[in-house]
């Protein structure tokens, strides 16, 4: 797991923190509700957990979910360090369309492919900043 996410799961304040920094990088992509839940790997049917997350409740202690929570955290990391002086440009990268993911958009890899299209996504961003 994550170190980062691990420390998060050690109580439920910081797992509240966590839902809040989450939600607030799906605000700034200007993420559909489809979107969110794909991206932390909750059925279409669970937008009442979506909606608590929202609203500051913790993450659940699910060890699937915090991961996911530290990818998007790590992809939202990704987009600020690209694209230093565009935080436009940062924002919108997720719902772009990209040659490198034949013209799909990264949020539809990761709908489409679930967490292996989320590796998918933070990989390409991390040989973007060379590491």
């Amino acid at each position: 797991m994550n170190q980062a996410v691990a420390a998060f799961n050690q109580s439920e304040h910081n797992r509240g923190a966590l839902a809040r920094m989450v939600t607030r990088a799906f605000e700034h992509w200007k993420l559909g509700t489809e979107d969110q839940l794909a991206m932390l790997g909750l059925a279409t049917n669970n937008r009442a957990a979506l909606s608590r997350y929202r609203k500051g409740e913790p993450l659940a202690a699910n060890r699937d979910l915090l991961e996911r929570a530290g990818h998007v955290l790590a992809i939202h990391k990704n987009l600020r360090l690209v694209f230093p002086q565009d935080r436009d440009l940062a924002y919108a990268w997720m719902t772009q369309r990209s040659r490198a993911f034949d013209g799909r958009t990264p949020a539809e890899v990761i709908r489409e492919w679930g967490f292996a299209g989320m590796l998918v996504v933070r990989a390409y961003l991390d040989r973007v900043r060379g590491h």
